[in-house]
Order: structure tokens, then sequence, then C-alpha cells
């Protein structure tokens, strides 16, 4: 599944969003007790494997100019919940990528 999500911050700025921001992400998930895991094979993608409820989703981040491309590989179990999971992301992705760049 493929969910692009657009913004107009720098690079730099949305990778930083997204270094501060992954371990928010299990109180967002039901339940709350999932683990996550990441890596940044380079500057420019995110991989990620969130496991919750016995089910592990992998997802690869994908920072371009004027998007974050969402990709996720959802087990069968979770397929049926595609509409919602692509809403979800969409709506918390467009959010953490909406409003000004904070330099620090």
């Amino acid at each position: 599944m493929r969910v692009p999500v657009q913004h107009n911050l720098p690079k730099e700025e949305v990778r930083r969003r997204l270094r501060e921001r992954i371990p928010e992400l299990p109180a967002h998930l039901p339940g709350g007790a999932a683990e996550v895991t990441t890596e940044w094979p380079n500057e420019d993608c995110m991989k990620l494997a969130v496991a919750a409820m016995g089910q592990t989703v992998r997802t690869t981040v994908t920072i371009e100019d004027t998007q974050v491309v969402v990709e996720l590989d959802l087990p069968p179990m979770l397929s049926f919940f595609k509409p919602l999971i692509a809403a979800a992301v969409s709506e918390k992705g467009s959010k953490l990528l909406t409003g000004p760049s904070s330099k620090t």
C-alpha cells in the first residue's frame, strides 16, 4: 500500500520531524503496546517495522522534495483495514509535515 503525503518543507526539516516523532508512534496504535524499530539506509529513506498484536507491518518512508511516500507491507490479516490505515497515515502525516519549520 502506498500513501503519499504532501509537504512544503526542506528535506532536512522533514528528517528532523520524523526522527523526533517516531518514538510517539506506539501511542497512536490500538492497544498502545507496539514495538517500533527504525533504520535509515540513506538520508532520504527510513525503514521501520511496527510489531503489535501478533502482526508486523514493514514500512518504507521515502522523503521527496514535495511529498513523503509511505509504503506499507500489510500482512493478509490487516488488509481488510487498508482504507482505515491509509486514512490514518495520511492524516497523521499531514499534521506532522504542516506548519513552519523550526530551526534548532
